[in-house]
């Protein structure tokens, strides 16, 4: 005896639709990939400092060469450390006795001074093989 016209079937089956899920798949994927970083992160890097154990405790190390250019007794000097020497050949000599030409140089100079003098000053440190000499203005307000 059949009560109702429709079929009653055991095999019915659910279907999702995988077209969507793989365009979903596939579009957080590319999101993923374009977001994340492929650098190394700060603590994976190494570090740009090289330190030589047995010369690493001379204080002559950490102290930069710094060469003041001032006005003084009508002339001009140049300071590097406590020695004041009046002429370019001077500073040079004296510059290549140093070791840390690799470092650079600071060439500090007064607005008093002239340009030549000041050049002079900076061609004294590229003449003493210094890789780089900077120019830095000394401040006329006390």
């Amino acid at each position: 005896m059949k009560l109702s016209s429709h079929k009653v079937g055991r095999d019915t089956r659910l279907e999702l639709p995988m077209a969507s899920m793989i365009d979903v798949v596939f579009l957080l994927l590319i999101f993923f990939m374009t977001t994340s970083a492929f650098v190394k992160t700060e603590r994976e890097l190494d570090s740009g400092i090289r330190v030589q154990r047995e010369a690493g405790n001379r204080p002559s190390d950490f102290e930069p060469t710094i060469i003041d250019v001032v006005p003084s007794d009508g002339g001009y000097v140049y300071r590097l450390g406590g020695r004041e020497l009046r002429s370019q050949a001077e500073l040079e000599r004296v510059l290549r006795g140093l070791e840390n030409q690799a470092d650079g140089a600071f060439v500090r100079v007064s607005d008093a001074v002239p340009f030549d003098v000041a050049a002079a000053a900076i061609q004294a440190c590229r003449t003493a093989r210094f890789l780089q000499v900077s120019y830095v203005p000394l401040d006329a307000t006390p």
